[in-house]
């Protein structure tokens, strides 16, 4: 089985100056790194501000862009296989940075949200699914599930899951995030997608809207 590697990257303490009551961990998407998500939290933080959100870079330097990060690596020619692979491989990285985070912060999991987006939100599902104690919730912009034919044989717990896709996205096609979600309901998830019409592989306003109403939910 794969070792888990230490992370970093920016952080962001609750807004309201008080030890966290909830956590958001954002995972970044293929070459690029913490920087860019911890922006969501920035977004977010006068409306949660009892929210602590900590944005990692991804444990390895990207083959494809040496100035960032993936979570693991890509080759084209064998989607599939590299994906589920290059998932199961990272897993326990993702595992043991959420669960040192919540111990950190004297939580439990049922207090963390699990983001991401594109290879991010592809291990934000991967992972979110396998914990014995449920989160708080899955939140994956433009990702998919990347064993969505075993997804029956992963689930270890059933936290309600978030899919935001834009719908024109080339990079990883909205189908992957409606496949993703055909699949959690039929296994009894509280799921729900937004297609974001006009949004190619990147987070539309309307897509950041719906995203906080969930939040709302879970937080």
């Amino acid at each position: 089985m794969s070792s888990s590697l230490e992370l970093s990257g920016p952080t962001l303490a609750p807004a309201n100056g008080a030890p966290a009551k909830k956590l958001v961990i954002l995972l970044h998407g293929y070459g690029s790194d913490g920087q860019d998500l911890i922006g969501l939290g920035q977004y977010w933080a006068n409306a949660f501000p009892h929210v602590g959100f900590y944005s990692p870079n991804a444990p390895h330097r990207c083959s494809m862009n040496p100035m960032g990060y993936e979570w693991f690596p890509l080759n084209v020619e064998r989607i599939g296989a590299d994906y589920t692979r290059g998932a199961e491989s990272a897993y326990p990285t993702v595992r043991d940075y959420v669960l040192a985070r919540t111990e950190e912060a004297g939580l439990t999991l049922g207090d963390v949200v699990l983001a991401g987006f594109s290879q991010g939100a592809m291990m934000a599902l991967y992972s979110g699914l396998r914990f014995e104690t449920p989160l708080a919730g899955i939140l994956a912009f433009s990702g998919k599930m990347v064993d969505v034919e075993n997804v029956a044989d992963a689930i270890k717990s059933k936290p309600p899951v978030c899919l935001v896709h834009g719908e024109v996205d080339d990079v990883v096609p909205v189908a992957g995030s409606v496949e993703a979600a055909t699949a959690l309901d039929a296994q009894g998830f509280d799921v729900r997608l937004k297609k974001c019409p006009g949004t190619g592989h990147g987070i539309s306003m309307d897509g950041l809207e719906f995203a906080g109403e969930f939040l709302k939910k879970v937080t």
